[in-house]
């Protein structure tokens, strides 16, 4: 699985992994907040789903990485907001897998989904909100949600 970087480029998932530890040592005192989210575009012809992974030194800055994935379109916003939300999770499991979990073990991990209290999507708040802290997780909306609302959706036009 390939991730992308805007400072390091195309990395490995174990490189993004190291870069994430090696992030976290050149600031041992420091605070840090894992956070995954994903945001996702959609044409007639494809839905462009995006997954961020962020690490926030809370107060000094972050770094992150971002997958791309595409699909057949998902037109329908409910089905696409599960889509999201499911990526993200299934992410979690799979860095947990491959050597992250000591990260997410020291520090808090959230997950950000693209939804609020204006618009269509507020009526999805309560059942995506649930399900994520039903696995343990806990959950982030707008305007509090920006690893979904900023940093995945500014790569997935």
């Amino acid at each position: 699985m390939m991730f992308l970087s805007p400072t390091k480029g195309s990395v490995t998932m174990e490189e993004m992994i190291g870069q994430l530890h090696e992030y976290v040592k050149e600031d041992t005192e420091a605070k840090y907040k894992v956070i995954i989210g994903t945001d996702s575009h959609t044409t007639r012809r494809v839905t462009t789903l995006v997954t961020a992974v962020i690490i926030h030194r809370l107060g000094k800055g972050a770094r992150f990485f971002y997958r791309k994935k595409s699909s057949r379109p998902l037109h329908d916003l409910r089905t696409r907001i599960y889509k999201e939300t499911e990526l993200s999770l299934e992410l979690v499991d799979i860095l947990n897998r491959a050597g992250m979990s000591s990260l997410l073990a020291d520090w808090p991990l959230e997950i950000h989904i693209d939804i609020g209290q204006q618009g269509d999507t507020k009526v999805l708040i309560q059942e995506i909100c649930g399900w994520v802290t039903s696995v343990g997780y806990e959950a982030r909306i707008k305007p509090m949600s920006f690893g979904a609302s900023a940093v995945a959706d500014r790569f997935a036009e």
